[in-house]
């Protein structure tokens, strides 16, 4: 299976098992039976609604021997409800007690949008902050530090235009290793055909 390359050496096989829109009750079968079939990254996100039975299907995996926790490699992304700096690490801890794991391969901020905390889906201008009050460097920042403390192996982001991106780079200590894009014959915009140096789009 062809893999990117990150500086360190870690590698993300480029095909992936998407778990957006798996139905509760279903995903634990297709984790497993992904697994099973030779996939060897997992995508997540808290928002998706189904991490604590993809943890289920993990352990399933680890004690059963189908796979070993370091040949996996899991993918999750804090909430736009969660962008405040000191809700990230309790986001990323929240995952990772969901998916039953010790670490994170990758986190991502899944929006350049923030929500007002507790609203978890925004039905009103009033449910959103903007990025004046809340600036995506701030969850940046954090993101960092969790990695440092070993929470995830590496940070990134998802949806991110090539403005923002670079507005983030231009202020940030780490760069951003990814940015994670929905990229289809159904969905193609041109934003995404410039590239970032140093970043890689997946």
């Amino acid at each position: 299976m062809k893999q990117l390359l990150f500086k360190n050496g870690d590698v993300l096989p480029n095909l992936g098992l998407g778990t957006w829109l798996s139905k509760r009750n279903e995903v634990y079968d297709a984790v497993i039976a992904a697994l099973k079939c030779g996939y060897r990254h997992i995508d997540c996100a808290y928002i998706y609604g189904n991490e604590a039975e993809i943890g289920k299907a993990l352990q399933f995996a680890f004690e059963t021997g189908i796979v070993r926790r370091e040949e996996l490699f899991i993918t999750s992304k804090l909430w736009n409800s969660d962008h405040a700096p000191e809700r990230v690490e309790l986001a990323i801890r929240r995952s990772l007690k969901d998916l039953q794991l010790d670490y994170l391969d990758l986190y991502l901020i899944h929006w350049p949008i923030a929500f007002k905390t507790g609203h978890e889906q925004a039905k009103t201008a009033d449910d959103l902050i903007s990025l004046d009050e809340m600036p995506l460097i701030e969850t940046w920042k954090a993101f960092e530090e969790i990695q440092e403390t070993g929470l995830t192996k590496h940070i990134g982001v998802s949806n991110f235009n090539i403005p923002k991106l670079k507005q983030l780079i231009t202020n940030a200590t780490i760069v951003p290793e990814v940015n994670q894009v929905e990229l289809h014959p159904f969905l193609v915009s041109k934003i995404w055909w410039t590239t970032v140096p140093g970043i890689m789009f997946c």
